[in-house]
Order: C-alpha cells, then sequence, then structure tokens
C-alpha cells in the first residue's frame, strides 16, 4: 500500500520535505519516531516499574524549546490516531462498488433466430395476491357468439355453472385458433359437466366477427359453440393478471370458476405454447369431485373412477398400499 495511504493529510509529505531539506532534524525525526512507537511505553502507565529512556528524556526537553519538531510530532499523533478507514480513498474507477447492485435480469426474453427480429414476449406478475381460492374478477363486456354481438356478464354464471374463462393473445394468428377450434369442437362434453366456456383476446368484436366468418381451412375459427369475449379495453385481462403491459395482449391464461364464483384452477403458458383441452377437462373433473366429496382428495393424474385419497395421516394409507 502507498504510504499516502497509510498516514494521509500530507503528514508523509511534510517529514519527506523536512528530511531531505535539512538533514539538521534528521536526529529529531528518529527521536519522534522512537517515542511514538517504543517497544513497551510502560512509564506512561506506571512510572514506578520503568524509567524513561534518553529519547524520552530528550524529547520531552525539547518539544517545548523547539517549534518545528512540536508541529511534526502533533501532526503525526493526529494522523496515526485517525482510523485507517476514515483516511483510505477509493480511485473514481472503484466508484461502481458503492452502488446497489441492480439486477441483471433481461425485462423480456426475446425468441429471435438469427438474423429473423420477434416481438420479445415479456412476463410479469401484476397481481399481488394469488387469484386462486379467491373470488373472480367480475366483468361484463361484449362477445361474438353465433355470429351475434351480446353482451356476458361473468356474476351471472354463480350459482349456476362452473366456467372455463381462457385469454389467447390475438385473432388471426397461429397457436389461437387451434385451442379455440379445439374447445369448441368438445363443448358438449363441458356442457355435459356444468360448464361453460368463454374466450377472451383485446381484439374487438368485429375482429372476433370477421374471424369467426373466416373458414377454418383458410386459418379462420368457423362457427363457435361459446363466445369470444372483446377486451379492447384490457381491463379483463389486467385484472386476471395476464396482461403484457407493454405488448398490450394477453398470455395464454386458463381459470375454472366454480358455481360459486371461486377461482380454483389457474394456468398460465406464454405466447407459444398451446394448452391441453384434456387437461382441463381432467382437472375439472377433479374439481368437481372434490367438492362433492370434501373428505377425498385427488392424487396426481387422477381421473374419474380411480381411487382418491384422505387426507389423514393414517387413512390415506390405504390409498399408498394399493399402489
Amino acid at each position: 500500500m502507498h504510504p499516502a495511504g497509510f498516514l494521509g493529510q500530507g503528514t508523509v509529505c511534510l517529514l519527506a520535505q523536512a528530511y531531505m531539506t535539512t538533514i539538521y532534524y534528521f536526529h529529531w525525526v528518529f527521536i519522534l519516531s522512537l517515542t511514538i512507537f517504543p517497544p513497551y511505553n510502560c512509564f506512561a502507565a506506571s512510572p514506578l516499574l520503568c524509567s524513561p529512556t534518553p529519547a524520552q528524556k530528550i524529547m520531552a526537553s525539547s518539544a517545548t524549546s523547539t517549534p518545528f519538531i512540536s508541529s511534526i510530532a502533533a501532526a503525526a499523533a493526529k494522523s496515526m490516531a485517525t482510523p485507517l478507514c476514515k483516511t483510505l480513498t477509493l480511485p473514481n474507477s472503484f466508484s461502481g462498488t458503492r452502488k446497489s447492485i441492480q439486477s441483471r435480469v433481461p425485462r423480456s426474453i426475446s425468441l429471435t433466430r438469427g438474423s429473423h427480429s420477434a416481438k420479445s414476449f415479456v412476463v410479469k406478475a401484476s397481481s399481488e395476491l394469488p387469484l386462486v381460492g379467491n373470488v373472480a374478477p367480475d366483468f361484463e363486456a361484449e362477445a361474438v357468439f353465433d355470429q351475434e354481438f351480446i353482451k356476458v356478464k361473468l356474476s351471472e354464471y354463480i350459482g349456476k355453472k362452473y366456467v372455463v374463462l381462457f385469454f389467447y393473445p390475438l385473432d388471426f394468428t397461429f397457436v389461437c385458433p387451434t385451442e379455440i377450434t379445439a374447445f369448441s369442437d368438445r363443448h358438449e362434453e363441458f356442457e355435459e359437466m356444468n360448464t361453460e366456456v368463454l374466450g377472451v383476446s383485446v381484439d374487438s368484436v368485429f375482429s372476433h366477427l370477421a374471424w369467426v366468418q373466416t373458414d377454418r381451412k383458410s386459418g379462420g375459427l368457423g362457427d363457435l359453440k361459446y363466445p369470444l369475449i372483446s377486451d379492447v379495453t384490457k381491463s379483463i385481462s389486467k385484472s386476471y393478471g395476464v396482461l403484457i403491459p407493454d405488448q398490450g395482449v394477453a398470455l395464454r391464461g386458463l381459470f375454472i370458476i366454480d358455481k360459486e364464483g371461486v377461482i380454483q384452477h389457474s394456468t398460465i403458458n406464454n405466447l407459444a405454447i398451446g394448452r391441453s383441452v384434456d387437461e382441463t377437462k381432467r382437472t375439472l373433473q377433479a374439481l368437481q369431485y372434490v367438492q362433492e366429496n370434501p373428505d377425498e382428495v385427488c392424487p396426481a393424474g387422477w381421473k374419474p373412477g380411480e381411487k382418491s385419497m384422505k387426507p389423514d395421516p393414517k387413512l390415506s394409507k390405504d390409498y399408498f398400499a394399493a399402489l
């Protein structure tokens, strides 16, 4: 370490100038060093046990008569009494270490390949509390059903039906029509389970209508057996925590809402990943089973007709014993 970093306050420079310019004061500097750093300064602690050294006697007698030496001694003592941490200064190149560490996680995940450009898919959680187990945010919005404009209000299903509410990014895209038509083709299976299916995107009802009127072989939807809701204000997507703020579209969120209006299941896929109608139906079946049998729970992959479990340390052994 450079001496200037240890002593600080110009003490070294002052001593160096005194040493280089005047040989006459060399022996006083030597005596000063012995006085400040004695092997054992027991004289200061107990004059009865030790007698002062010759250097201490000389320094004591000359300190009052030599102003220059007195000033050096005072400056040196003051410098040595200053804590090291207060005299050290960091150069400008180290200024970054004094700043708080910022996250280096990118804000978005760019799905680009080679030189081709693509939109970045940003995934941000916007809700402070988990939606599952809480009452589903209510909404009323325009929708397209049977090639007509209708009004859909979520709370009208409370006490009547279960609801499978799913969000998709945009009309006239690629993965979306495969999901939308898959739910439509199996809509009767959900009807048998007293369940309504609702699709939501940020497109207008006019876009929905045009897409429904487009043949499937041309990338359209054809006639659907459930409503497509328009969320042009993006308020529904935001309330369900699936809106991508800087892109203005929704992630592939899916929510199963029971007859009491409580969200019992949710899943959110990124934009490039389609969802499974089979898994949605299986989850709905498990939900309805445990609500009808509140003293039982459904293990992984459970399907109707399979053995369930008792949520009890002893009774659950019957299930594991049958594996």
